[in-house]
């Protein structure tokens, strides 16, 4: 059998309506939504499939939002192709915890629950600590890196992603932000865009949200596993259970390193990427990585039928 990695997103790649014909179609889809609605004591189905989006957006629902959907549609595709057995996990930020399950070191449940306390824990940081996070465009990481740290201190500004060449994100606060704009445009950066989010995620001004998550990760149920696991905060493989713990819990505060991870992926020569959740955005981060294998997202019930031509065409299975 070929190397074959699961994909998970993170917060931003939310949207209203998000998994509905997965739940309306498949059966097992129906009882992930409806599972995590039970677990949480609401409807937060009811918030996937309507919105409105300003609601969606709020970090304490978009969170288990993504989480539930990505779940919804990774079971429905386990049971679709039951021959399709993934080799190694990785989620981008909040999909990492996607990735955790998927890999089955940890039960549905109990993930749900480390995910909504997450989201709770950083929407109250964000509120405690206003910042704002930007992609800068069109220049390279180590010079993202030097500029922010020709600016750290005395502003708050650290760097949040490595996506992929050309697309690194900065967090802190909104002076920080600023003050980072300036030497980045200095050293030759093509643009700098702000992102529509609810705080500065991967960054310092998460600590208080860190520190509160920690007990909760050091005791939660997480074992080992057979599927290979490929985390944020080193951008690379992970084994023991502690490690694992250790970089969920670091990652609220330090840069997700996504494009290396998929290097490190790309070395174990592995034939078949696929993103399972909602939007496509990790299938547009390996294409500009330069990833030679496939990666096929399935966002809709549409895209169960490029899963189908890969499994033929490529032989993984």
């Amino acid at each position: 059998m070929s190397s074959i990695a699961f994909l998970f997103p993170g917060q931003g790649a939310q949207y209203p309506g998000m998994g509905k014909d997965f739940y309306e179609s498949f059966a097992i889809a129906r009882e992930t939504f409806e599972e995590a609605d039970d677990l949480l004591a609401f409807h937060l189905s009811q918030v996937i499939f309507n919105g409105p989006e300003e609601l969606l957006k709020e970090t304490k629902y978009s969170q288990a939002a993504i989480f539930v959907n990505s779940v919804a549609i990774l079971r429905t595709l386990q049971q679709q192709f039951p021959d399709l057995k993934c080799t190694v996990c990785a989620g981008l930020s909040l999909g990492e915890y996607t990735a955790l399950f998927a890999s089955n070191r940890i039960g549905f449940s109990e993930c749900l629950q480390l995910v909504q306390l997450r989201g709770r824990l950083l929407n109250e940081a964000c509120e405690k600590t206003k910042g704002s996070m930007s992609a800068v465009l069109g220049l390279g990481a180590e010079e993202v890196e030097e500029a922010v740290r020709s600016v750290n201190p005395p502003h708050q500004v650290w760097v949040a992603n490595f996506n992929c060449p050309g697309q690194t994100v900065i967090s802190g606060t909104c002076d920080g932000i600023a003050a980072a704009a300036e030497a980045l445009k200095s050293k030759g950066a093509k643009r700098i865009i702000p992102l529509q989010v609810y705080g500065a995620f991967h960054s310092g001004l998460m600590q208080s949200a860190e520190d509160k998550l920690s007990p909760a990760i050091a005791q939660a149920g997480i074992h080992d596993s057979g599927i290979e696991m490929v985390m944020n905060v080193p951008g690379d493989f992970v084994g023991s259970i502690s490690s694992v713990k250790e970089n969920l819990i670091h990652q609220v505060t330090h840069s997700v390193r996504w494009e290396q991870g998929i290097r490190a992926m790309m070395k174990r020569n592995v034939a078949l990427y696929v993103e399972i959740g909602c939007s496509k955005t990790l299938a547009g981060m390996n294409k500009k990585i330069g990833m030679p294998q496939p990666t096929v997202s399935v966002e809709k019930i549409s895209d169960l039928d490029g899963v189908a031509s890969q499994i033929l065409i490529k032989g993984t299975v």
